[in-house]
């Protein structure tokens, strides 16, 4: 399958999120093309995926949901292990409490089921305790609490060297007795399964060396006298830039409104109020835009999207004038020397994920939707929110950084050094970097190291498959679930079905005894590489053999119920129910059916390689 990737790195994470189980964090300096890595993901891979992030805005902008949403997670901290009344930190949730508070329809129970691929967007800002919670989550609805996160694949995105996550300092007075440092690589899980890490080197956002080698320092905070000598260069202080479209980089919310109001209220001319339409459900703490937007002919605005057009003359950051404001309509002036371009309104969504059990895939419902025209007034913004664009030039006032990553999420916006402008000198004190990143940074694998560790897990991964096909496990969860759902079913015949559902889940549990000592042997044929072709033959025997007993004790049966009941009056929620317990079977005996494919593909690779050694 051609893959879409451009350089080793990106394929090798390609690779190991397609053909393996491992869990990958990738990461990279700003520019380096994980945004755009993450847009490739969703559109190319053949997977049941979901894609979440931190916060709201996050999670917009990554086309997916907020953790604390979709897991419903706590907002205060989270201790992973069962509290005994050592403590009074009652808003503190453990393991009990998290689960018990948690009300999962069985729609997202069974989503959460199907679930084969979590991508976790802007991990530099996700918690240590609030990962464990999503571990406990997965591990608990999916009923296999002997595996992190419940068997799901999670991909991490990222980098630990920009914003880093919040935390108040009660929070951490609470949670320091449980982890070393707030950051996500310190989260139980992943000391029980570390992660593969995979760093995107090819920068695409700069191609200056001395700026490339000035980022690379302040992001570790390894500042050299010919690095400081440079930053001096770019200090102007309150000098006029000679660039009339200018952006400044703050640290403090209330210093870019400000700035904002004070240059809108310079411009002599009348004020429009564009207000945003918001439809449904969409969090106020989520709008990508202002709900209100003020703008005059002649301020200063940044566009919040890309282009989709065929000139793509606008990207998100991109700086622009407003040209002409009409009662519907805005033009801007971008400065490229072609007509003013007539700006149209963008509709941001917000979204839930549903599994559809018809085409078996995971899909996205529209909660809410947010209009507005994407641009913002750009005299100045957040270094917060400026973390994902892209400045030809900015004016950078990061005297007050209050948080390690800060400096240099602000520096790396900008294309060049050229269009770099500071306003304030900027002290060593606010360069930092954490020695926990830094040392959690020096345990990234060489790409060659990578590939070795890519063959021996696609390898695991293809024997773990073989194993697990034959795991009935999930058709005994399926079966009690729909046996314990009669004490609030009404229609004719219930009692009568009742009993046929116990029939049913009696023989799954016993055909799983079965499947456990299968299980068993296969391992032990895995573990003797000499014995494929027994390990092949063994897979079509049990194949056959589990495949005959599932129809005659569970498949077919289901179908002749099926069709009975689709005939009786209010049972249309229960023959829904039936047909989701067939397809579960079918993808059961679908499983088997690749597991003894990937077997033979092995055995004839392996064929054909021992033929190349021997030159025939």
């Amino acid at each position: 399958m051609d893959t879409p990737f451009s350089n080793d790195a990106q394929e090798l994470a390609w690779q190991f999120i397609r053909n393996t189980r491992e869990q990958v964090f990738i990461t990279g300096k700003a520019g380096t093309g994980k945004t755009t890595f993450l847009r490739d993901l969703r559109e190319k891979i053949d997977r049941k995926m979901v894609v979440v992030a931190p916060t709201g805005v996050a999670a917009i902008n990554a086309g997916g949901v907020t953790m604390h949403a979709f897991f419903q997670l706590p907002f205060g901290p989270y201790i992973p292990q069962v509290r005994t009344g050592w403590g009074v930190q009652t808003d503190a949730a453990d393991k009990n409490s998290l689960l018990a508070n948690i009300r999962f329809t069985t729609e997202k129970r069974e989503l959460l089921q199907q679930l084969e691929l979590l991508v976790i967007d802007e991990v530099s800002m996700l918690r240590a305790d609030m990962l464990d919670a999503t571990d406990q989550v997965l591990r608990h609805f999916r009923k296999k609490p002997d595996q992190p996160f419940g068997g799901v694949q999670v991909v991490l995105i990222g980098d630990l060297f920009q914003l880093p996550p919040v935390i108040n300092a009660v929070e951490w007075d609470i949670l320091r007795h449980h982890y070393d440092s707030p950051f996500f690589f310190d989260a139980l899980v992943m000391q029980e399964k570390p992660p593969i890490v995979i760093e995107f080197m090819h920068i695409y956002r700069q191609r200056d060396a001395p700026f490339i080698d000035l980022l690379q320092a302040v992001r570790e905070a390894k500042l050299g006298q010919q690095h400081q000598l440079l930053l001096d260069q770019r200090y102007i202080g309150n000098a006029v830039p000679p660039d009339t479209l200018m952006i400044t980089l703050t640290t403090h919310n209330a210093r870019a409104d400000r700035i904002n109001q004070e240059e809108l209220a310079k411009i002599d001319a009348a004020t429009y109020l564009f207000e945003a339409q918001v439809k449904g459900e969409f969090s106020d703490r989520s709008f990508p835009a202002e709900k209100d937007l003020q703008l005059k002919k002649g301020a200063q605005v940044m566009f919040l999207k890309n282009d989709k057009g065929e000139n793509r003359r606008y990207f998100n950051g991109k700086l622009a004038t407003i040209n002409e404001i009409k009662k519907d309509a805005i033009f801007v002036d971008l400065q490229d020397g072609l007509e003013p371009l007539e700006v149209k309104k963008e509709v941001w969504r917000n979204i839930r994920y549903a599994f559809d059990r018809e085409k078996q895939e995971i899909l996205e419902e529209e909660l809410g939707t947010f209009t507005q025209y994407p641009l913002r007034l750009a005299w100045a913004i957040t270094i917060h929110k400026s973390q994902g664009l892209t400045f030809d030039q900015s004016m950078v006032d990061a005297e007050a950084a209050f948080a390690g990553g800060q400096v240099y999420v602000a520096l790396s916006r900008l294309r060049t050094i050229d269009g770099l402008y500071l306003s304030s000198r900027i002290p060593l004190s606010a360069i930092t970097t954490d020695i926990r990143v830094r040392a959690f940074s020096q345990k990234m694998a060489s790409l060659d190291q990578l590939r070795e560790i890519l063959t021996r897990a696609q390898l695991q991964h293809h024997q773990t498959q073989m194993v697990e096909a034959f795991d009935l496990r999930i058709l005994i969860s399926q079966y009690t679930t729909n046996l314990d759902a009669f004490d609030h079913r009404m229609f004719p015949g219930k009692e009568a079905a009742r009993r046929l559902a116990a029939t049913w889940l009696e023989n799954t549990l016993q055909m799983e005894q079965i499947a456990m000592k299968f299980r068993q042997q296969l391992q032990q044929l895995l573990e003797d590489n000499s014995k494929g072709y027994t390990l092949l033959e063994r897979l079509k025997a049990g194949q056959q053999y589990f495949v005959l007993e599932i129809n005659k004790k569970l498949r077919e049966p289901l179908l002749k119920h099926r069709d009975r009941a689709s005939a009786e009056k209010k049972t249309k929620k229960y023959v829904a129910d039936l047909e989701q317990m067939i397809l579960l079977i079918d993808q059961v005996q679908n499983r088997m059916q690749a597991a003894v494919k990937v077997a033979n593909d092995i055995l004839e690779n392996q064929s054909s390689c021992s033929m190349d050694r021997n030159g025939v």
